[in-house]
């Protein structure tokens, strides 16, 4: 019983392969898949878990939110920093704490802000790239437990042909090496959705991170970069001859 329990977990995140479901009973087949079926389940299960975590947490509103820029400058032109660093404290994002940083540091100059704040940034956009890196693991063991599955299963069903009546059954052969070629199609069906995932929050960190260091570099050259002083006018004096 808990084996179809597991199988039929599988099943829903095996979507490829529940298009044969009608000709193919995949519940049954992975029901006597073996130990591998269990491992690529909570595989599975990881990188559903994972990929709705990212989609939850790492997305714009959570790295460099929009309009945030626009209502932090008229308090930092009126010198209003109780009210900006109240402002940060509600806004739960990166380019919030990179900004609250920069308020806390206001005294100090250019260079010191700027190496601390893309510090900051950098520490941040890492974390959530290493919740992410999950996905990789499922991508990469997904499938080696399911050809290790495979192999496992054909070895025992070669066993059982040994000890039959030869090669009288060949139907006997056949169905063991189908239910030990299903361990390669599950750990392959969750290893491509999985590996898709990765590259997909990948680009997406690549994006957000270009997003938010081209907003940090704007705020620090315009707060704490020292404005150009204005040139000298030149008197020509005549001479005269």
């Amino acid at each position: 019983m808990l084996k179809k329990f597991a199988a039929a977990l599988l099943l829903m995140s095996l979507w490829p392969c529940a298009v044969y479901a009608e000709e193919f009973n995949f519940v049954e087949q992975a029901a006597q898949g073996g130990v591998a079926i269990f491992v690529i389940l909570a595989l599975s299960i990881l990188f559903l878990a994972v990929t709705l975590e990212r989609l939850m947490h790492f997305r714009t509103k959570s790295i460099a939110p929009e309009g945030l820029i626009e209502r932090v400058k008229p308090l930092w032109a009126a010198h209003d920093f109780v009210r900006l660093q109240q402002l940060l404290e509600k806004e739960d994002s990166t380019l919030a704490r990179v900004i609250t940083y920069m308020v806390t540091h206001r005294q100090q100059g250019f260079a010191i802000v700027g190496s601390g704040a893309g510090d900051m940034a950098s520490i941040e956009l890492r974390r959530h790239q290493q919740k992410a890196y999950a996905l990789a693991i499922v991508a990469t063991v997904a499938p080696i437990v399911g050809l290790l599955g495979t192999v496992l299963g054909m070895i025992d069903a070669f066993h059982v042909i040994a000890y039959a009546d030869g090669m009288g059954n060949p139907a006997l052969l056949a169905g063991g090496i189908s239910k030990a070629l299903v361990n390669t199609a599950g750990g392959l069906s969750v290893a491509l959705p999985a590996l898709g995932m990765h590259h997909f929050f990948k680009n997406r960190m690549v994006f957000l991170g270009l997003s938010l260091e081209q907003k940090i570099n704007a705020l620090i050259h315009e707060w704490f970069l020292p404005a150009p002083a204005p040139a000298q006018n030149l008197h020509l004096v005549a001479h005269a001859h």
